[in-house]
Order: C-alpha cells, then structure tokens, then sequence
C-alpha cells in the first residue's frame, strides 16, 4: 500500500469517526432536549390550588380616596395559610345589613384590567379595588336608600365568605349597581398610591 492510500485511509476513518460521534451527541443531545423540554412541560400544567377562603386574611386599606361621587379603597387577599396558593378573577361582593342579608345587587365586575392568575406564598398579598358610588346618585324610589353594615366578599372561585364590618349608605333594592370591583391584582393596594 503505497503512502497516499494510507494517508486517503486514514482520512476516511478520521470522516467516519466524527460522523458517528456527531450522530450518537445529537442523539444524546436529542434525547436530553426531550426529558429537559417534559420537565418544562409539567412545570407548566403543575397547577397551583385556588386559594380557599379559610387561608385568606381579607381586608380593607385605608382611608379611601374619593372621586365623582364614589369612593376607592382596595380590599386586600392576604396568604396566611402554609401553602402556596392562586387567585384568578373577580371577587363577589355585596353591602349587607346588621343581620347578614344582602342589600341590593352585587357588585359589577370592572373589565378595564384583564384577569390574570396571582399566585401567593405564604404571606404575601393581593388585591383589588372597590368603588362605592354615592346611593344619592341615584333615584330614591328606585334604589331605597339605607345603612349597610358591612361588606361580603367572597375570594374568587369560592363559596365562602367573609365580612367586613364597614357602614355605608347602600340601596335596599336590586338593580342599581352602586359596588363595582376590578379583577386580583399582585401586591398590596395602597390607598392613594394604587390604581389598580
């Protein structure tokens, strides 16, 4: 075998060595890419619990601010259960009289921000703001003027509740909406400093 044909060998092998190794690292490669982009995937659909109203402190920061007959103030989700925990959405919330009872319609749902998911730790905080609207607004015979005491909120997507001792002047009768409420918003609301 003369020296070219040698040399033209060993080229050969050299090629098909490489070759191979760049097939079995894409296939390592490709194998790892797999499990990594799996693993991303179940991260991803892990779904976080709905917070239950039991590990929630509801609350209200204050002093409101006031606008155009109404008045502003957030209502505040805070985590004080030992697992991490989600809010997505509206609350529902109502004024209600010195017995429990619901007075007038439940709040409006304000779609100037969209809902998102908040997920909270252990301790920390979401909220949302709520308008009160002047009952004044509105006509008398429609809306019947009277003393709320409180306020019921229930944390979104959940069938308990909690009330606030809070007194205001609401409307006995359904169909003026003088509540309104944004969607859950991270992070504690500060009156005058949060707008949403």
């Amino acid at each position: 075998m003369n020296r070219q044909s040698v040399f033209a060998l060993r080229r050969v092998g050299i090629a098909a060595g490489v070759v191979a190794a760049a097939a079995l690292g894409g296939g390592v490669a490709a194998g790892a890419t797999t499990v990594s982009d799996s693993a991303n995937a179940a991260k991803a659909t892990a779904a976080v619990a709905a917070c239950a109203t039991s590990q929630l402190q509801v609350w209200y920061g204050q002093p409101a601010s006031g606008a155009a007959g109404s008045v502003y103030f957030p209502l505040e989700f805070s985590n004080t259960g030992t697992t991490t925990c989600a809010l997505d959405g509206y609350p529902g919330v109502s004024g209600v009289g010195a017995g429990g009872a619901q007075l007038g319609s439940s709040a409006t749902w304000n779609p100037v921000i969209a809902p998102s998911e908040v997920v909270l730790t252990p301790g920390s905080t979401a909220h949302v703001i709520l308008r009160v609207t002047d009952v004044g607004n509105y006509p008398a015979s429609t809306c019947e003027p009277t003393q709320a005491e409180g306020l019921r909120i229930y944390p979104p997507n959940q069938t308990a509740s909690v009330v606030l001792a809070y007194s205001f002047e609401a409307c006995a009768a359904a169909g003026d909406n003088y509540l309104a409420v944004d969607a859950v918003n991270a992070g504690v609301g500060i009156p005058f400093y949060t707008s949403s």
